[in-house]
């Protein structure tokens, strides 16, 4: 089952994912037993185990050994906890911020990026689960997006073009994270590689593929195309596709400079000294 973000009210959930609202101190005094970032540990830790199915506001409520109305005292909803729960791991990117060290030149910074995502969706492929077209606007996300859209930003493009570009690099990134961490949670719950899942299927060849309909398949197939294990081919495709994207977007930066439409600054960002101005 998918799970969208961005569906909560934000004036419940943008304190809670700035973590600047807490529940006030129960009676006589007392402390409150727990904080959100410890009903996020445990929704995190919960979906880890057990996919994401599994965090019910009651089953993250027994984990941490409270009642589940104590539980809504913290975070009002299961939409709320799942908002809280992607911007936490977006913040275990930890890319570099403003005023920090960074690889030189852009697309190394961009390749950072790429490795860091796909380490994200392996440690955590519930986030598969997730659809974040509305994303939940916290510390990680906006973190996430400032570093996309500052490496792009040096090579020159117009302002409007700058979030196109950092925006085709993002979705392309994660994309390919996506399915690397789905391949993945097969294996893992099926016992079955992808190989082997293959294999199983090979009366398929004899019996129903006709050649005359797949020419291009055919001739791919006869040439030694899909001799590769499906691992190396998931690599080489990630590895093709986004140096493809990159070169696009260095090219059209060059296009503008060469016309004298691009920008030499953006938002304080200094032009890349990876990208040679014309």
């Amino acid at each position: 089952m998918t799970e969208y973000s961005g569906r909560t009210d934000p004036d419940r959930i943008l304190p809670l994912l700035w973590r600047r609202s807490a529940p006030e101190r129960s009676g006589a005094g007392r402390r409150p037993r727990l904080s959100v970032d410890a009903v996020v540990a445990a929704a995190v830790g919960l979906a880890g185990a057990e996919g994401l199915a599994a965090t019910s506001m009651a089953r993250v409520a027994k984990a941490l050994g409270v009642g589940t109305m104590t539980l809504y005292t913290y975070v009002p909803s299961r939409a709320e906890l799942i908002d809280l729960m992607v911007d936490e791991v977006l913040g275990e990117l930890r890319l570099p911020g403003p005023g920090d060290e960074r690889p030189a030149g852009w697309r190394a910074r961009v390749e950072l990026y790429a490795e860091r995502t796909r380490a994200l969706y392996r440690r955590h492929p519930w986030l598969c689960r997730v659809t974040t077209v509305r994303p939940p606007i916290g510390p990680g996300m906006l973190a996430e997006r400032e570093y996309v859209l500052s490496t792009v930003a040096g090579l020159g493009l117009p302002l409007h073009r700058v979030d196109t570009a950092a925006t085709a690099v993002s979705a392309f990134v994660r994309a390919a994270a996506r399915l690397e961490a789905e391949n993945a949670e097969l294996r893992r719950t099926t016992g079955l590689s992808t190989d082997r899942w293959w294999t199983q299927r090979g009366l398929l060849w004899e019996d129903w593929f006709d050649v005359e309909r797949h020419p291009a398949m055919t001739a791919l197939w006869n040439a030694g195309g899909f001799d590769r294990g499906p691992d190396e081919q998931q690599e080489q495709a990630h590895a093709y596709g986004l140096r493809l994207l990159l070169d696009g977007i260095e090219r059209d930066a060059g296009t503008e400079r060469d016309a004298g439409t691009g920008i030499e600054r953006d938002a304080g960002v200094e032009r890349d000294a990876g990208v040679s101005p014309a």
